[in-house]
């Protein structure tokens, strides 16, 4: 049964019959709405009604009950404050949103008002998918973003896109045309998308986004959408002088308003740690779309796994900043050679200096993630960890900026690390390092994480606490001394407190003395206090809780000198993650025979010796190696455009592995990294394209086929002589001739019209003809041999064009039953024979499978093999050196002699 809260207007006259507690529940809840409500009651936080049902179902937890309302039980569930985190993690993963809700008074300020009277509480943070900022919620190895798009106008002036990672405060900008749009949305990858109602209605209609299968939509009111607002909000967020917002599009100005809103609205007004906005140009980096990243898995694997794509084989980084960094620059490749050459410079340096690298990279997997440190440090959520951190990211800092100060010539990239590096401030790192245990508590309000040494009065305040039982027994031995009462003790229980007994037989002497106090007559004791003891109470109660508040006004006090040097701490992580980046493409290329590649402004690409870096690493697992192939588009002297090469052969011949190996060596060397190849000339590659494989999406009403072709448009529209288009199979998934008519008329298309380099496999033989007319056309196919029928893949590309796809071979490879072979090979038999001119009368003339002998009656002795027979019958590990040996000669003779035959 649903539980509904009441409405505002209906709620006021209930409130009567409601307790307190439930009133305010409902005032809090009122105000938040969409938000699963984290109402605290003592050490839980505890749920009700709808909320209680929809987080006991999502977190595997018991849904009870808590009184009654309107005649109906409330429902109601609970998670302890310790747990707090792991169910909240649980339930943003799901796609929730919470409301925390916390205490807000001291309980006894709350009984003072009377019995009636409840504890002031008020939702201090709403917890959102992009607003996450706690180590244990967030990627450590990803960025989280909160994007936010805006469109101004009924017909609008394009898009604009501004996206923050508030747990680094980078905060980025650009402004989209709407076929861009999906794509710059897939590069980036946000945990939430905020849009007004208004466009999201839009984009629902008209199908420009699939909204149904982004992150966590966030729906705001059209007139949070406000250019003007957005510019006051710009104003007020940064220093003077910082951001000029003239210097945005109408529509980014409300995009950046809107989501800096949403972030305060999310914190409560907690000053979020934001950097200026940063305007990303599209012609700035590689264009990759949607389809293409898909397909070619550079982030992740078409299954969504991090595992197996791109970036998991090639991604050696050791520190989270790096990470990010590292699938920031893999998800946007540079356009600007330049730019790409002073990545490679940095690159090339640290491979030639592998013993310094190594030490960088020692020292970087120490280095904590400053970045998120000094966020929670500004949004109050930080702790003792997040101070010694950052003195400790100052400290790996200043060693990696001696570390490269000490190498010669280093290129203008590493000495712009160095000097970031060199900027950290060492006056709070040594502060930070004389103030901070060697092992600090999680949260401040512990206790405990000031050093001993470093505040006299905290010291004083701790051994009074501490060292009470000292204190306690060197009182004891004075009265014992004064008394003469040897069997004198001190003691203590949670109703007297501190108190002296002693037995019954010598009470009468201390009632006499005047600094005794009788407290309590027992059967065989007395139990008296002191003056001195109940101050020493006092002292010993108050102790430990002054120790508490002097660590909390020093933390407050380191906190305040984190936040003087920001600046200075996020140059020196950023310089961190960029010298990790550039350390481990460097360790990358020098494990793996990587090349540096040549890269200019020409329509060049010369690829020799090209692999493909997964497949590569996977084979290496296993033992194997990779067929290393060339592969030459560049534009001929004439200047016409980029080379077209058809590639046909079998399938599992390793085409969709060599169109794949070459888009990723292209998206790696403009990245900034050395390449999986011996060699590697490539002029800037604009956009990529790849149209491999086959799926269909039902959910948007479409067929494999119109699927394919969708992403052919995309890539014919849109490319220009600068891309690299990659297509596999283009046309096969309707009638044959229709699939050829297609496939012919896109080749003409991008040898005509686009002009760019490309790569187009197909089992259309008939398109290879196209060589003898279109200039720029050559053929390539997967090179095989034929061994009694069965089909040996070489996995070389080589000059010409295949005569047969060998589709029944790998049928049979596949484990098709053996009739189903056989049956094939008698349809295409015939087809071959007699079908070119009229296949419909060849087929008519063919038997009947049912008419087919039966299986047993079919079934024919296959022929001898001694070379398989030798292989089958030998047992490696009984062999000495010597029968290996000589059991090799043996097999060399067996196969002269079959191949005689």
């Amino acid at each position: 049964m649903s539980h509904p809260a009441p409405k505002a207007e209906d709620a006021m006259p209930e409130m009567s019959a409601m307790t307190p507690m439930m009133a305010q529940f409902f005032e809090i809840k009122s105000v938040n709405p969409g938000y699963l409500l984290f109402y605290r009651m003592g050490d839980f936080y505890e749920l009700f009604f709808d909320d209680a049902e929809i987080a006991a179902a999502a977190l595997g937890i018991t849904l009870t009950k808590r009184g009654k309302h309107l005649g109906e039980d409330i429902p109601m569930c609970g998670v302890p404050i310790h747990a707090a985190q792991e169910y909240l993690r649980k339930l943003i993963a799901l796609g929730h949103r919470v409301a925390v809700c916390e205490q807000i008074e001291d309980p006894a300020e709350a009984k003072k008002r009377g019995s009636k009277s409840v504890v002031k509480r008020d939702v201090v943070r709403l917890v959102t998918p992009g607003t996450l900022t706690e180590d244990d919620l967030l990627p450590a190895r990803g960025n989280n973003f909160l994007a936010c798009l805006a469109r101004l106008g009924a017909d609008g002036e394009g898009y604009a896109l501004a996206w923050a990672d508030i747990s680094t405060g980078d905060l980025l900008l650009a402004d989209l045309a709407k076929d861009t749009l999906a794509d710059e949305i897939a590069r980036i990858d946000p945990a939430e998308l905020l849009m007004s109602e208004r466009l999201a209605d839009q984009l629902t209609e008209t199908r420009v986004l699939p909204l149904d299968r982004l992150a966590a939509i966030s729906r705001r009111p059209h007139e949070s959408f406000d250019s003007e607002t957005g510019a006051t909000l710009l104003r007020e967020t940064f220093e003077k002088g910082a951001v000029d917002p003239t210097a945005f599009s109408r529509a980014a100005r409300a995009a950046l308003g809107a989501l800096i809103a949403y972030v305060a609205d999310t914190q409560k007004g907690v000053s979020v740690l934001l950097r200026a906005p940063k305007i990303e140009a599209l012609s700035a980096h590689m264009q990759i779309d949607a389809a293409t990243r898909a397909s070619l898995e550079i982030l992740a694997t078409q299954r969504g796994e991090i595992r197996g794509s791109l970036r998991a084989t090639i991604d050696l980084t050791v520190t989270g900043a790096g990470a990010r960094l590292f699938a920031a620059r893999l998800a946007a490749p540079l356009n600007d050679p330049d730019a790409i050459n002073d990545r490679l410079d940095m690159v090339g340096t640290l491979i030639d200096h592998s013993i310094e690298t190594d030490a960088i990279r020692k020292t970087l997997r120490a280095a904590p993630d400053i970045a998120r440190s000094l966020t929670r440090l500004t949004l109050e959520r930080g702790g003792p960890r997040d101070l010694k951190a950052i003195g400790k990211g100052i400290a790996q800092a200043r060693a990696l900026a001696a570390t490269l100060g000490a190498l010669s010539d280093l290129p203008s990239g590493l000495k712009s690390i160095a000097s970031g590096l060199d900027a950290a401030p060492q006056i709070l790192a040594d502060e930070f390092a004389a103030a901070l245990a060697d092992e600090p508590p999680l949260l401040a309000r512990d206790g405990g994480f000031i050093a001993a040494g470093y505040d006299a009065e905290l010291d004083t305040q701790r051994r009074l606490g501490s060292e009470s039982r000292k204190v306690v027994a060197e009182l004891q031995a004075e009265l014992v001394d004064v008394t003469g009462v040897k069997a004198l003790k001190i003691k203590h229980n949670n109703v007297l407190g501190f108190f002296i007994e002693v037995p019954a037989t010598h009470g009468g002497k201390l009632i006499e003395e005047p600094r005794f106090i009788h407290r309590q007559t027992l059967a065989n004791a007395m139990r008296f206090t002191t003056g001195e003891l109940a101050d020493l109470e006092g002292k010993i109660a108050r102790a430990n809780q002054i120790a508490v508040e002097i660590e909390l006004k020093i933390f407050d006090r380191l906190r305040e000198a984190a936040m003087v040097q920001s600046a200075a701490l996020i140059a020196a992580a950023d310089a961190m993650a960029a010298l990790d980046v550039s350390a481990a493409l460097a360790t990358l290329a020098a494990q793996r025979g990587y090349a540096r590649p040549q890269i200019d402004d020409s329509l060049a690409f010369l690829i020799e010796g090209g692999r493909h870096p997964v497949v590569e690493k996977n084979l290496e697992v296993e033992g194997q190696s990779f067929v290393a192939n060339d592969a030459d588009l560049s534009a001929p002297e004439s200047g016409d455009g980029g080379q077209l090469w058809l590639v046909t052969g079998p399938n599992m011949g390793g085409k969709s592995t060599f169109l794949r190996q070459n888009a990723l060596i292209a998206i790696m060397a403009q990245m900034g990294g050395f390449v999986p190849a011996t060699s590697a000339h490539i002029g800037v590659i604009d956009r990529v394209f790849s149209r491999v494989g086959a799926s269909d999406d039902i959910a948007q009403g479409r067929s494999t086929f119109m699927v394919e072709m969708v992403e052919t448009a995309a890539i014919l529209n849109r490319a220009t002589k600068a891309s690299l288009v990659i297509l596999d199979e283009i046309g096969r998934g309707t009638a044959t001739f229709d699939g050829l008519s297609i496939a012919w008329a896109c080749v003409e298309t991008l040898h005509e019209t686009t002009g760019c380099r490309a790569i187009f496999a197909t089992h259309y033989h008939e398109l290879t003809a196209l060589s003898g007319t279109l200039s720029r056309v050559s053929n390539h196919t997967m090179s095989v041999r034929e061994y009694k029928g069965d089909v040996i893949f070489l996995h070389e590309v080589v000059p010409g064009a295949a005569d047969r796809s060998y589709g029944i071979q790998v049928a049979k490879l596949a484990g098709l039953p053996a009739p189903v072979i056989t049956r094939a090979r008698q349809v295409l038999d015939l087809l071959e024979a007699q079908g070119q001119s009229n296949p419909k009368s060849a087929l008519a003339d063919l038997p009947l499978f049912a008419h087919m002998p039966a299986p047993a009656a079919r079934a024919a002795k296959p022929d001898a093999n001694p070379i398989l027979d030798m292989i089958a019958s030998v047992r490696p590990d009984d062999l000495s050196p010597r029968d290996a040996l000589d059991w090799i000669y043996e097999l060399k003779k067996a196969a002269h002699a079959d191949g005689d035959h």
